[in-house]
C-alpha cells in the first residue's frame, strides 16, 4: 500500500501553536490533503495523552484511528472526493535536548516514535523524573540526547533526528551541533536509522554528505496549524502499521522517498541578520568572515553554508539506492499567487474547496491529477502544475528566521497572461527575485591543535605563589585565609599529599576535618590523584564521621556496642514516644536532649546526630590518657572551613591537638554564615591566640568570578569585612559583563525576568524565542541549565520562581537529592495513606481521594516534600510515575537559598529579593549588628558564586537592601515599569 505520512506535527498544547491542533481538525485536514498517517505529536503532555487515550482506538498494530462518533461527524463535513479516506495516528513528539558537552552548548530536537500507549506512559515517567512535561508539548529537557535515545529504547521506542541541519535546535545545526550523528549519540548511534531533513534542505543537498548515505532521510511539515499539514512528507509502500514503517525506515524496503519543499523556502536555507535585512550566499558570508556587515554581529550561518562545511561529494552526486524526492509548493500557495492574495485568506480557502470537492485531495492534485483536468478549472493552475513538477519555479531563499518565498510565475507574467487565462479574479501579484545560483563551497580552515601541557617535577609545580608558600609551610600552626575563588581546596590537598610524598609525613598521621560528606567526598578523590599510593591511609571525615570513628573504638564507656546505630528524626521520635505518649511531648523531648529520652537511646545502642559531638568530646575532657593518644595517632591535622566551627568543635579540636601542634585551619571570616547553627566566628579570629607560634599566608587570586564580580563583592562586604585590608585579585578570564541590578514591580516581575533572562543568557531555548524576538543573539556559549543557580534568603520565595520558570518550560530543581520516601514528612503522609504492598503514590492517591479536590490537597504537602513544584510532580504522578528520585543525568537550573550556595560555583547566578527585610532579614524586636553583618556577609558569599554574569533583583514590594548602596554606579535593568524599560538592556550584558 503506498501512503504519505507526516510524522512530525503539535497539539494545542505546544507553544505557539494553533488551538485547531486536535484530533478532528487534523482528521479533517488529513484527509483534505491527502496523508494517510499523521504522528499525534506531543504524547508527552499529560493533557494530550489523556486526549489520545479517550479518542483514538487502534486500527492496525501500533497505529490507531479517530473514535467512530468523531471519525463519522468529521466525514459529514467533507465533500464525497475526501470522505472516508483512511487516517491513521502514530505516537510522536518532539523533545528539544539542552546540554553542555565538549565545553558547548547543545541544543537538539528528537523526534519520538512509540507503539502504543503503554510503552509512552513508561517513556512519559522516565521523563518526568528529568523535566517539566506539563508546560509545553515539546518539553525543554536538560539531558544529553545520548540519554534520552537510551531511553527512547529502553521504553520500546525508536528515535529520528528533527530538522538536522536547522541553525538553533538540530544535531547538525551550525550553532549547537555537532559535525556528525556519531558524535551526538555516540555508543548508541548505530540505532539511529533516519533522519529529518527540514525545511531548509532536500536530500539533493544531503547527498553530497556521505555520512548522512546510512539513513534514511525523511520529510515532514512540523505543522504547528492543521493547514499546514504536509507541506513536507514521507512516502511509504508498506503495510499500514507502526512496524512496517519502523522496518521500512530501519532497512530501505518499502520507504518510497519524500515530498519537499523547495528547500529556498525555508527560513534558514542562506546565512543573514534579519534585524539588519542582510542575506548572503556562503561565498559572500565568508568574503565578510561571517559577521554582518551593518552592525558587525555574526550572521546566523544557514543549512547551505553548513552543508557546505561537512560535504565531501560535489554537487550532484547521489548515492546509490538513494530513494527519490519530489519537490512541491502547498497548493494554497500556488493558488495565493494566481489570485494575488494571502494563502490563508478566504478567496484562497474557497477556491481551494472547489478544486478539492472536484478533484480530489491537494497533494493528489500537484503530484497526480492530469494537467488537462486543472487545466478544466483554471487554465492559470495547470500552467503553474505543469511547472512546478518540472521543478521550474523562481526562488528567493529564507534566512534567520524568515521564510523564502517560491514562485512559478516570473516578475509582471501574470499581468501579460491575463488576457489568455482567467478563472480565478485576482490582483496584481507580488514581485518577486530571480533564483539566486549555488555557490561552490567554500575552503575550511584547519582547527589549531593545542600544544601538550608538561607536568612539572613536584606537586606543588602547579600552584600559584600564594597558594605555594601556604603549601609548603613546615610544621607548627597554620592559618590560611583564603578569599573565595582562590583555590582553598586545592591547597590543602596538594599541602597533605606533598607533605606525605615528598617530606616524610607518614600517611597514617594525617587527619583531614570537613563540614559536609560532598566536601569530604571531593577532597578524598583530589587526594587519591595526588597520592595514590597513600591515600587509603589518611584519615578524611567529618567532625560527625569522626565522633562516630572515636565512639566505635570507645562507646562501651556509654554502654554501646563498636556497632551502634544512629537514630534518623522518624526513629528519635519513635525512641521519645516510648518515653512519654504524647507526640508533643516526645518532640520536646528530642529538642532538649533529656536524660531519658538518651537513656531510651543507649538502651537500643543507639545515639543521635548531637550525640556524634557530645560523647568522644566528653570521653577526651574525661581521659588525659585518650587525648595523649590521639595526638600521638594524628599528628598532622587539617581543617577546612575553620570560620563555621561551633563551641564544641572547637574545644574538640583543641584536645586534638597542643598549642604548637601541626594544626592547618583554613578559611574565610567573611564567608562565616552559619550563626544560626552555632558557628562562632570569633574562633576562627582568636586562632593566633590559641596558638601563639601560628603563621598566616592569605590567598587573594580569584580563579572563579568575572573582574567585576569580584569588584562588586568587595564593595559589599567592605564595611564590615573581617580581614583587614580585604585584597581579591580576578585572574578568569570571563569577559566584561557588568553586574544587573534589576528593579521589578513585583515578585512575578522579578520570577519573570528571571526566567526570560536566562533565555537570553543561553541563547534562546526554543525556536519561540527568536521568532518572538526575546531572544535574538547567540547569548553566553558553552553553557547548560546546570550552569545557572537562582538564590534567595528565604524559601518562601521559591514559589513564584517556579510559576515562572515552569510557565516558560525551563526545567528546575529546588536542590534535594533525596529519595521522596526518605524526606521530612513524607514517611507520615505514607503511612495515613496506608499504602499496599508495591502500590504507587499516584494509585493510592487516586484511592484514598475520591475527587480531585481531595487529590490536590493530598498532592500538594508530597509535592513540596519532594523540594519540587506541584505541576510538575502532578504531571509526572497523572500517568503512573512514582516521582522517588530525579534522574541523576538530568541538567537543571537550581534554586536554592543564600545559606546552601554556600561552597557551590555556577557560571550564572540570580540573587533575588535584594531588599530591606529579606537581605537582611530582620526578625521582629532584633536590633543586632552582628546579625546584620552576617547578612551582608551572606550576599558576598552569594556574589561569589558567580563565575560570568551575576543578576542581583528586588522589588517595589519593600525598601531597596542597604546592601546595595554599594553598587550604585553598576548596570541597572528594568524598572518598576516594564514597558519603559530600555530595548536590548538585558543583551547587552552578554
Amino acid at each position: 500500500m503506498r501512503f504519505v505520512a507526516d510524522l512530525h506535527i503539535h497539539s494545542k498544547y505546544s507553544r505557539a501553536c494553533s488551538r485547531d491542533c486536535d484530533l478532528e481538525h487534523l482528521t479533517w485536514w488529513a484527509r483534505r490533503k491527502g496523508i494517510s498517517l499523521v504522528g499525534t505529536g506531543d504524547f508527552t503532555h499529560p493533557a494530550w495523552y489523556d486526549h489520545l487515550g479517550e479518542n483514538l482506538v487502534e486500527a492496525a498494530p501500533g497505529v490507531f484511528r479517530l473514535r467512530d462518533d468523531l471519525d463519522r461527524d468529521i466525514d459529514r463535513r467533507l465533500p464525497p472526493s475526501l470522505a472516508g479516506a483512511p487516517v491513521r495516528f502514530m505516537l510522536s513528539v518532539e523533545i528539544s535536548t539542552i546540554y553542555k558537552r565538549g565545553d558547548r552548548t547543545r541544543k537538539v530536537h528528537h523526534l519520538i516514535y512509540m507503539p502504543d500507549l503503554s510503552s509512552a506512559a513508561r517513556f512519559n515517567a522516565r521523563l518526568a523524573k528529568i523535566g517539566n512535561l506539563g508546560s509545553d508539548g515539546r518539553p525543554i529537557l536538560g539531558l544529553d540526547s545520548r540519554d534520552l535515545l537510551e531511553i527512547t529504547l529502553e521504553c520500546g521506542g525508536y528515535l529520528v533526528p528533527a530538522h538536522v541541519w536547522t541553525p538553533w535546535f538540530a544535531v547538525l545545526g551550525s550553532k549547537s551541533g555537532f559535525d556528525a550523528i556519531e558524535d551526538c549519540y555516540v555508543d548508541l548511534a548505530s540505532h539511529v536509522f533516519a533522519v529529518e531533513t527540514g525545511l531548509s534542505s532536500d536530500p539533493e543537498m544531503n547527498w553530497r554528505v556521505s555520512g548522512l548515505d546510512k539513513y534514511r532521510l525523511v520529510s515532514n511539515s512540523d505543522a504547528h496549524s492543521p493547514p499546514v499539514l504536509g507541506r513536507e512528507a514521507t512516502v511509504f509502500d508498506t503495510e499500514l502499521d507502526y512496524y512496517s514503517v519502523r522496518k521500512a525506515l530501519e532497512t530501505g524496503e518499502g520507504f518510497a522517498g519524500s515530498l519537499e519543499f523547495f528547500p529556498e523556502e525555508g527560513k534558514y536555507h542562506v546565512d543573514g541578520h534579519r534585524k539588519c535585512g542582510v542575506r548572503m550566499e556562503p561565498r559572500e558570508t565568508s568574503a565578510h568572515n561571517g559577521t554582518c556587515p551593518e552592525c558587525g554581529k555574526p550572521l546566523t550561518v544557514g543549512v547551505l553554508s553548513r552543508v557546505e562545511e561537512l560535504a565531501d561529494r560535489p554537487h550532484g552526486a547521489r548515492p546509490p539506492g538513494a530513494a527519490g524526492f519530489t519537490s512541491l509548493v502547498p497548493l494554497p500557495e500556488v493558488v495565493s499567487e494566481i489570485v494575488g492574495t494571502g494563502p490563508k485568506s478566504k478567496k484562497v480557502l474557497a477556491e481551494i474547496d472547489k478544486l478539492t470537492a472536484a478533484l480530489g485531495p491537494e497533494l493528489v492534485i500537484l503530484r497526480d491529477v492530469p494537467v488537462d483536468d486543472i487545466a478544466a478549472h483554471s487554465p492559470l493552475l495547470a500552467e503553474a502544475v505543469t511547472r512546478l513538477r518540472r521543478g521550474e519555479v523562481v526562488r528567493d531563499s529564507g534566512y534567520d528566521g524568515e521564510y523564502g518565498v517560491i514562485r512559478v510565475f516570473e516578475p509582471g507574467e501574470l499581468e501579460r497572461r491575463r488576457s489568455a487565462f482567467a478563472l480565478f479574479d485576482y490582483d496584481a501579484p507580488r514581485p518577486s527575485t530571480v533564483e539566486r545560483p549555488r555557490p561552490a563551497p567554500a575552503p575550511v580552515a584547519a582547527a589549531a591543535v593545542p600544544a601538550p601541557v608538561v607536568a612539572g617535577s613536584s606537586l606543588l609545580d602547579g600552584l600559584d605563589p600564594e597558594q605555594r608558600a601556604a603549601a609548603e609551610v613546615d610544621g607548627g600552626p597554620l592559618l590560611i585565609i583564603a578569599g573565595p575563588g582562590t583555590g582553598k581546596t586545592r591547597t590543602l590537598t596538594h599541602r597533605i599529599a606533598d607533605l606525605v610524598t615528598s617530606r616524610g609525613v607518614p600517611a597514617a598521621q594525617c587527619l583531614a576535618i570537613t563540614f559536609t560528606r560532598r566536601a569530604a567526598e571531593e577532597m578524598a578523590e583530589r587526594l587519591a590523584a595526588l597520592a595514590p599510593d597513600a591515600v587509603g591511609e589518611l584519615t578524611i571525615a567529618t567532625f560527625h564521621s569522626l565522633g562516630v570513628l572515636i565512639l566505635r573504638e570507645h562507646g562501651a564507656a556509654f554502654g554501646l556496642s563498636a556497632s551502634f546505630g544512629v537514630a534518623d528524626p522518624e526513629r528519635q521520635l519513635a525512641v521519645a514516644s516510648s518515653v512519654v505518649a504524647d507526640e508533643k511531648e516526645a518532640r520536646a523531648l528530642v529538642a532538649a536532649g533529656d536524660a531519658r529520652y538518651k537513656k531510651a537511646l543507649r538502651a537500643q545502642d543507639l545515639v543521635d546526630f548531637d550525640d556524634l559531638i557530645t560523647l568522644p568530646l566528653a570521653l577526651l575532657e574525661e581521659s588525659a590518657a585518650l587525648v595523649d593518644a590521639y595526638r600521638a595517632r594524628w599528628r598532622w591535622v587539617s581543617v577546612d572551613e575553620y570560620q563555621d566551627v561551633d563551641e564544641q568543635q572547637y574545644r574538640l579540636l583543641r584536645l586534638l591537638v597542643p598549642p604548637d601542634g601541626n594544626l592547618t585551619a583554613i578559611g574565610d571570616p567573611d564567608q562565616a554564615i552559619y550563626r544560626f547553627r552555632g558557628a562562632d566566628v570569633g574562633f576562627f579570629l582568636r586562632f593566633r591566640e590559641d596558638f601563639p607560634g601560628a603563621r598566616t599566608v592569605q590567598l587573594t587570586r580569584n580563579y572563579r568570578s568575572s573582574a567585576a564580580v569580584v569588584a562588586g563583592a568587595l564593595e559589599v562586604i567592605a564595611p564590615s569585612s573581617l580581614v583587614p585590608g580585604r585584597e581579591l585579585r580576578p585572574m578568569a578570564d570571563h569577559g566584561d559583563a557588568p553586574i544587573g541590578v534589576h528593579h521589578a514591580s513585583s515578585e512575578a516581575a522579578e520570577a519573570a525576568f528571571v526566567a526570560r533572562t536566562v533565555e537570553q543568557v543561553l541563547g534562546g531555548a526554543s525556536f519561540h524565542a527568536f521568532d518572538s524576538g526575546r531572544v535574538v543573539g547567540d547569548g553566553t556559549q558553552g553553557l547548560g541549565f546546570a550552569d545557572f543557580a537562582v538564590l534567595y534568603r528565604t524559601d518562601r520565595q521559591s514559589r513564584a520562581l517556579v510559576e515562572a520558570l515552569t510557565r516558560s518550560g525551563l526545567p528546575f530543581q529546588k536542590r534535594s537529592h533525596d529519595r521522596l520516601a526518605d524526606r521530612p514528612g513524607v514517611a507520615r503522609i505514607a503511612h495515613d495513606l496506608r499504602f499496599a504492598a508495591g502500590e504507587t503514590v499516584s494509585e493510592r492517591v487516586r484511592a484514598v481521594a475520591g475527587d480531585d479536590h481531595t487529590a490536590y490537597e493530598l498532592l500538594k504537602p508530597l509535592a513540596a516534600s519532594c523540594g519540587t513544584d506541584f505541576e510538575r510532580f502532578h504531571s509526572a504522578l497523572a500517568l503512573g510515575v512514582e516521582v522517588d528520585t530525579w534522574d541523576p543525568r538530568a541538567d537543571r537550573i537550581s534554586l536554592l537559598t543564600l545559606h546552601a550556595s554556600k561552597g557551590l560555583e555556577f557560571p550564572v547566578v540570580f540573587i533575588v529579593g535584594c531588599e530591606d527585610g529579606l537581605l537582611p532579614l530582620r526578625w521582629p524586636g532584633a536590633d543586632d549588628a552582628e546579625a546584620v553583618d552576617e547578612e551582608r556577609r551572606l550576599l558576598f558569599v552569594g556574589m561569589t558564586r558567580a563565575r560570568r554574569h551575576l543578576f542581583l533583583s528586588h522589588t517595589s514590594g519593600r525598601p531597596r537592601s542597604p546592601f546595595l548602596a554599594a553598587l550604585e554606579s553598576y548596570e541597572r535593568l528594568g524598572d518598576a515599569q516594564p514597558r519603559r524599560r530600555r530595548k536590548g538592556t538585558q543583551l547587552s550584558l552578554l
